[in-house]
């Protein structure tokens, strides 16, 4: 009896491995569903975006146009619809709610209205398919409400489609109907400059329960029950449910990143006897049949378990060797694109072969060291001030330093830090043989500083050197090309290069890109 119950116990073990397997795959296959259903909603909607960015106005017919030409034949991939949100000014209220009516929507009006220190809105003008439960939302300004306000904020500021929170539709008719969320993408006009004008938002609303429902095929998942949550796991944060008759209280829990919104999936196993079938019939056959079952169960389990270790293990490997492969291919053609572009211009500038070989040289040595602190980094980002400090060490240092450096902390994507220590090396060679660096008395000053959330400013000034007379500043070099024509191009920023009587003086611009950019691959959350 004691091996029988052992027996027992290993294959409701074995049954609840195996259930919780199942419940993960399942988990895995909602959560895959749910970004697959969201993914394609937002190409839908950059693809509006892109549209209605070139038009100074979104009107009906140019709408329904589009929302024809994508043939979605009704289904909104689990949405409500598409629509088109305007941002209007507080003050051309009257004139669109006038528009809009004689366009075709007499009761068309933009509601609430905005308040005192309220500078726009960003009323519904539209909203596909024309259904009488759409129309309810119409003429809503979105922006007067805290979550859809903060979802769209959000856009503006990342460009991209964001998910809100979990709101209830103006669709559903009152404050007690079930939830839902909303994606936005924001519109902008083609204006030329740095300033963007927003005209507005492409978006669809979602029923939480019709999105589920549209994203998995209940046929293949099995019985079990499914909620989700927005963020984290409580009645208030509640999307949408499968609910089961019994509880068993088994779950898993998986989150999804669903258009920036983060997103928790709980899968729960349905309620089950108290003892599995095997387990019946072991206790029924006894000692000897316990026995067997317990040595085949148990190698059977070990079996798989190393089976799905092992090709986990190959899938990781396979997965590290493909991303070095192309990261390595990608680098070395950019290096390689650079050295030659580099022994181009040289030759057609060198007077002799020793000044060609001086030249190439000094530049590719630039190019090393730059390297060098890219490899300590790992490849990761590189601080600007690592980069001026290793080109610049030569005259940086001592009691006589002839370079001052000052600047914040701000960090650079490895290309970008190839370039500007290609660019110091160019500025700091001329200014050696020809300016401030060239005198006992000369000066050079290197500052930098952020320029909003993704530009850094870097200013090259010499001072105290000899100075130049009109016609060396109207004689270009090597340098000065390989500053204007291939760092700029690099950098994707055009580079400002003046050659004054009292010293040169340089100013780059140079984007700082996020991590997540250019890193070959991140850790993997779940």
């Amino acid at each position: 009896m004691a091996v029988t119950v052992l027996s027992v116990f290993a294959i409701e073990r074995a049954e609840t491995q195996r259930e919780i397997a199942q419940l993960t795959q399942t988990a895995q296959a909602v959560g895959s569903g749910v970004e697959r259903r969201a993914n394609a909603n937002a190409a839908y909607l950059r693809s509006g975006a892109a549209l209605f960015a070139t038009q100074q106005m979104v009107e009906a017919p140019l709408f329904r146009t589009f929302i024809h030409q994508l043939q979605l034949d009704g289904n909104y991939v689990g949405s409500d619809g598409i629509g088109w949100a305007m941002r209007v000014s507080r003050d051309d209220v009257p004139v669109v709610e006038s528009v809009m009516r004689r366009g075709g929507n007499p009761d068309f009006r933009i509601q609430p209205a905005p308040a005192a220190d309220q500078p726009f809105v960003v009323p519904i003008m539209y909203l596909e398919p024309d259904s009488a439960r759409n129309r309810r939302a119409v003429g809503y300004d979105m922006y007067s409400e805290r979550v859809r306000r903060a979802a769209m904020d959000a856009a503006m500021r990342e460009n991209r489609p964001v998910a809100s929170g979990r709101v209830i539709l103006r669709q559903e008719g009152n404050r007690d109907g079930p939830p839902g969320f909303l994606i936005y993408m924001p519109v902008y006009g083609m204006d030329r400059g740095e300033a963007r004008s927003l005209r507005g938002f492409v978006y669809s609303p979602f029923n939480g329960q019709q999105f589920l429902q549209s994203a998995i095929n209940t046929d293949r998942i099995g019985p079990v029950g499914i909620r989700i949550y927005d963020e984290v796991e409580k009645p208030g944060n509640l999307l949408a449910e499968l609910k089961l008759e019994e509880r068993s209280g088994r779950t898993v829990r998986r989150t999804v990143d669903l258009a920036g919104r983060r997103w928790l999936i709980e899968v729960e196993a349905p309620a089950s006897n108290l003892l599995s079938v095997m387990s019946v019939m072991t206790l029924l056959f006894g000692l000897l049949v316990a026995t067997l079952l317990l040595v085949l169960a148990r190698l059977l389990t070990q079996q798989a378990v190393e089976d799905r270790i092992a090709l986990a293990w190959f899938e990781q490997q396979s997965s590290i060797r493909n991303s070095l492969t192309r990261e390595l291919n990608h680098r070395v053609k950019n290096t390689l694109a650079n050295v030659l572009s580099i022994i181009a211009l040289t030759r057609r500038r060198a007077t002799s072969l020793d000044d060609f070989a001086t030249s190439l040289e000094g530049r590719i040595r630039a190019l090393s060291a730059t390297h060098d602190l890219l490899t300590q980094s790992e490849w990761g980002t590189t601080p600007v001030r690592l980069v001026l400090e290793a080109e610049l060490a030569p005259y940086a240092q001592g009691a006589e330093a002839h370079v001052t450096m000052s600047g914040p902390d701000v960090e650079l994507a490895p290309n970008d830090a190839l370039s500007l220590g290609l660019a110091i090396h160019e500025l700091a060679t001329n200014a050696a043989k020809y300016g401030a660096l060239s005198t006992p008395e000369g000066r050079v000053q290197v500052g930098w500083e952020l320029v909003g959330e993704d530009r850094a400013r870097i200013d090259w000034r010499e001072r105290g050197g000899p100075e130049l007379d009109p016609a060396a500043r109207r004689k270009r070099g090597f340098g000065t090309d390989l500053i204007e024509k291939i760092v700029a191009h690099e950098l994707r920023n055009p580079v400002e290069l003046l050659f004054e009587r009292e010293g040169v003086r340089c100013s780059l611009v140079i984007p700082v890109r996020r991590r997540g950019d250019f890193a070959i691959r991140e850790a993997k959350r779940t």
